[in-house]
């Protein structure tokens, strides 16, 4: 430990994806031991002294602060990680980057395009390291998807699908807005299941299957007026909580994607499916340690879906881990994220999605938001490699 440079982390927000952060800056130099590098959890910022002097205790950070720009101004931190609601992500990763700070964001980049670029330009004209958190990239089996897509197995790409449901929204009685359901408010979350869900789903297919060109969207907002938490009121809701759409890829495939929060008896459903020329794969979040595998080129009759369970040494990251057989689980995305990082450092090379790939989704989810508007196919503006 005493050869390891350290990398003091100014974390803001201890909700749900600060816990997620804080374990994976807490577990990964336990598991990738080679690292040159090494997290020090300096400092969490929140505005509510108690939670936050808690989750410092809970978690292991050295001190705490209740207002993020002095977490910013702080000589001791190298790098701020921003796990705000959606509104609060520019302004804080802008302030970040003109003291000099690395960044890190949840994801989805920011509420609107404007947010979104201003947040590239500042982290790329102060030069400082930037990543945002797409996690479910670094699962094993998803990556083994990239490995295998890569690989020329699957042929030409005809199509890719996704979906991401869940139901929590759907009773009338929840609120809107608030600690807890931002997530239901637009000035503090842009949009709905489009930034929230579809964007993972989104990232996920351009980095699997390269640019989306051009979509064409519908959405819902099933129950239109929600009690507003912080004022009492009954407000309209101004979110997306359904929306499908269809595209055409950089590649001439076609893709189809859908997301709610309103299917009854889903949780957390994310899945998606490739279909190649030769070959398909599927992979599904219920059961994130195995890739789905069909390969035309086996004998007819034996020819059929196979499950890859991927806990192999040989198969992505699962050479940190326990034994063949042994799975891990969500969380473990999230650790392979900081260790990702954490070796960017080491090599010079971006930790990606960086910003600007980020950019490009919320580029697809702008365009998929206007033509739900419009009712018309929009051009997203995203083309080559992401």
């Amino acid at each position: 430990m005493e050869n390891k440079k350290e990398i003091r982390i100014g974390l803001v927000g201890c909700g749900f994806m600060g816990r997620t952060h804080s374990n994976g800056y807490n577990r990964a130099s336990n598991f990738f031991p080679d690292l040159q590098y090494r997290p020090v959890l300096k400092a969490v910022c929140s505005r509510n002294p108690e939670k936050v002097a808690a989750f410092a205790s809970q978690w292991g950070y050295e001190s705490t602060e209740t207002d993020w720009k002095a977490l910013v101004a702080r000589e001791d931190i190298d790098a701020v990680d921003i796990c705000t609601p959606n509104n609060m992500h520019a302004e804080i990763a802008i302030a970040a980057a003109e003291a000099g700070k690395m960044v890190l964001c949840e994801k989805p980049l920011a509420r609107t395009m404007d947010e979104s670029v201003a947040m590239v330009e500042a982290v790329e004209k102060a030069g400082v390291k930037n990543t945002i958190w797409y996690n479910y990239r670094r699962l094993p089996a998803v990556t083994l998807a990239k490995q295998v897509i890569d690989s020329g197995k699957l042929g030409r790409i005809f199509h890719y699908r996704a979906n991401f449901l869940q139901d929590w929204t759907i009773s009338a009685d929840l609120p809107q807005g608030g600690e807890s359901l931002w997530r239901l408010d637009a000035n503090a979350a842009g949009s709905g299941v489009t930034g929230d869900l579809l964007a993972h789903c989104i990232d996920t297919a351009m980095w699997l299957n390269g640019a989306i060109k051009d979509v064409s969207a519908v959405t819902e907002t099933f129950i239109k007026e929600r009690m507003h938490q912080l004022s009492g009121q009954m407000q309209k809701v101004a979110i997306d909580d359904a929306c499908i759409f269809h595209c055409h890829f950089g590649n001439g495939s076609l893709g189809l994607f859908e997301s709610t929060r309103y299917a009854r008896g889903h949780k957390a459903l994310y899945t998606f499916e490739i279909n190649g020329e030769h070959a398909s794969i599927r992979w599904d979040l219920h059961d994130l340690n195995r890739l789905e595998y069909f390969d035309h080129a086996d004998e007819s009759n034996v020819r059929g879906w196979r499950s890859i369970h991927v806990t192999d040494g040989d198969q992505p990251y699962m050479d940190k881990w326990w034994v063949p057989g042994l799975g891990i689980g969500y969380e473990h995305s999230f650790i392979h994220q900081v260790a990702d990082f954490l070796k960017s450092l080491e090599t010079g090379e971006p930790c990606a999605p960086t910003f600007r790939d980020a950019l490009q989704t919320q580029k697809v989810c702008e365009a998929v938001l206007e033509s739900a508007a419009s009712g018309s196919w929009k051009d997203t503006g995203v083309s080559g490699n992401i």
